[in-house]
């Protein structure tokens, strides 16, 4: 059933790239699906061929990091566009009351085995909010599939229903984790002291009337439990109109910016908004451009990092992978040099102006609201003879299925991927 599984997925590989669901399930499968299924005792055929197999290509394989990542991309995802967890389980990128936020060309559902995981990565992080909903999630497909196995889980419904117990302790609902822990002991291990023991708390607890939030004979649990409060999506609803004044100074145009680069093929602009000065290119870059400056970055991507106060550093608010072109690197970034600074009429020679950055923000990535500018005299772009930034220019090398918007916020508008 496992080999049939992976046979179907390799039909269509674009679409494990494409669809988070399908892209978490890769990596999960990659990283600890395979060696659960080749380290079984059912894998008792050509044992030794699978064991040196895995070992050849084990370095190359997703790490703990990339899968743990991926898990914490599929509930920013939930966050930001307000999806439900029962929704994503089944496959469907939908909120409440509207249409599908994409419509993926694979449906892909994910396992019992798959939400347990994304809910235990909530857990190790003290993040009850998500850890139960998953967790939830996990119970419920387990219990519909219980009396089965599948050869590459790593985790059953003993492992769910203990976890959801804790975490509704945590959050401070003692029934919750009473009702529960009992069914762990009814159907899972009625031997087990240490849950024998949490109900007996729990038991106490609510006799005497009080629902405090406290901490006993678990081992894995890290930190004091956050505010329980649902995280707010970070972007909410933008104006889809400027304002009536700004109306009167937004057209297309074909610019040449009195560049005489522009002069026989002039740019095609497009004004979005005025203040601040918001300007969206048409045709920039042509897709074999692109998948040149893709291909040049690619063997350089390094998880992106924000300056803090004389530092870089990486940071949870950023989640991207980025490298960094000079001119010298290839023609093609050489010629893109030059149509920027012709439309921007700005000069991108060092030490003027940065190098090309290329970013991959991959699986659920996202930059969390920010100035491109430092704001800080304590920025290192203050030591840099180029000085602080005065303008970005933004290029998408490649097609976006759903979301990626540029959001101003203060100026309540959002630019979408053209």
């Amino acid at each position: 059933r496992f080999y049939e599984k992976v046979q179907a997925l390799h039909q269509d590989p674009k679409a494990s790239v494409d669809n988070p669901l399908l892209a978490f399930s890769l990596i999960k499968r990659l990283h600890s699906d395979w060696p659960n299924v080749i380290y079984s005792d059912e894998a008792t055929t050509n044992t030794q061929a699978l064991h040196a197999g895995l070992r050849e290509v084990e370095q190359e394989l997703p790490g703990t990091e990339d899968l743990d990542g991926a898990a914490r991309a599929l509930m920013r995802l939930q966050d930001v566009y307000a999806l439900s967890v029962k929704g994503l389980a089944s496959g469907v990128f939908q909120r409440a009351g509207h249409p599908p936020l994409y419509s993926p060309g694979r449906r892909a559902a994910l396992s019992a085995d798959d939400c347990f995981h994304v809910g235990k990565v909530a857990y190790d992080t003290g993040d009850y909010y998500h850890s139960i909903a998953w967790l939830e999630e996990a119970v419920s497909l387990f219990r519909l599939s219980y009396g089965s196995w599948n050869l590459e889980d790593s985790s059953s419904l003993e492992d769910a229903l203990d976890h959801l117990a804790f975490s509704y302790f945590m959050a401070g609902n003692v029934s919750h984790a009473l009702s529960l822990s009992m069914e762990f002991l009814r159907y899972a291990d009625p031997s087990n002291q240490r849950v024998s023991r949490n109900v007996a708390k729990y038991k106490k607890l609510l006799k005497m009337g009080t629902g405090t939030r406290g901490r006993w004979d678990w081992q894995g649990c890290h930190g004091p439990p956050p505010p329980l409060s649902p995280p707010h999506a970070l972007l909410g609803p933008f104006s889809p109109q400027p304002a009536p004044e700004q109306l009167l100074h937004l057209s297309c145009s074909y610019e040449t910016n009195s560049s005489p680069y522009l002069l026989l093929q002039p740019a095609k602009k497009e004004m979005v908004r005025i203040q601040p000065y918001v300007a969206l290119y048409h045709d920039f870059i042509t897709d074999a451009e692109a998948e040149t400056i893709k291909g040049l970055a690619g063997p350089w991507l390094q998880r992106s990092v924000v300056a803090s106060g004389e530092k870089q550093q990486k940071a949870e608010y950023r989640i991207s992978k980025s490298a960094w072109l000079k001119d010298t690197a290839d023609p093609v970034v050489r010629a893109l040099d030059g149509r920027i600074a012709a439309v921007t009429g700005l000069d991108l020679r060092p030490p003027y102006a940065e190098y090309l950055q290329v970013v991959n923000y991959g699986l659920g990535g996202h930059y969390e609201p920010h100035f491109d500018h430092a704001t800080s005299m304590k920025s290192p772009l203050y030591r840099m003879k180029s000085g602080n930034r005065i303008a970005t220019i933004m290029i998408y090398l490649s097609a976006v299925e759903a979301g990626g918007s540029t959001a101003f916020i203060y100026a309540n508008f959002s630019v979408p991927v053209v």
